[in-house]
């Protein structure tokens, strides 16, 4: 299974255990590395039987004014951000993601939150044979799971988690 990762993370994988299927023939990614995760299939002419959407980053939804605030914030402190960010990733867990932790960069973030998820792209993998499955949660503090679902929904099957965020872990507090 070739696995991207989500951003500013690393070997996060672990968490999926429950949605991964160990094969050759699989490609999956975690919020950013979702968006990754589908470029990679969509371009590639390697043998892809299923693609595994977890927590897809979806912003296309919001105005430019967030992305600017959101990439004005980075830059200004990043530690402070990536803090942030990662505390939002692990909700409603209490979950540490500090070991996880690898250097996000402004670029990615840039890329991460200025991607649009095209419907006719989706098609088209799905018409070539590739199974497409998306995992999220209803509690999730990093996207709009709501307006997330419905794109989704209308084109693969969407497994929504209840009381569930971004990372899929229950509360374990």
């Amino acid at each position: 299974m070739r696995y991207f990762n989500g951003f500013s993370l690393c070997n996060e994988e672990e968490f999926f255990k429950e949605q991964l299927i160990e094969s050759e023939y699989t490609v999956a990614g975690f919020s950013y590395g979702a968006q990754k995760a589908f470029e990679y299939v969509y371009n590639t002419t390697d043998r892809v039987d299923r693609l595994v959407l977890i927590s897809p980053a979806f912003f296309q939804n919001h105005k430019k004014s967030f992305i600017k605030t959101q990439l004005r914030y980075f830059k200004a402190d990043k530690k402070a951000y990536t803090k942030q960010f990662l505390k939002n990733v692990a909700y409603p867990s209490s979950v540490d993601l500090s070991s996880f932790l690898c250097a996000g960069t402004y670029e990615e973030l840039e890329s991460l939150l200025s991607y649009i998820w095209v419907k006719e792209k989706i098609i088209e993998l799905l018409e070539s044979g590739v199974t497409i499955e998306v995992f999220m949660g209803d509690s999730d503090k990093i996207v709009d799971t709501k307006m997330s679902y419905e794109f989704f929904l209308e084109l693969v099957p969407v497994y929504l988690f209840k009381d569930r965020g971004h990372l899929l872990l229950p509360n374990l507090k």
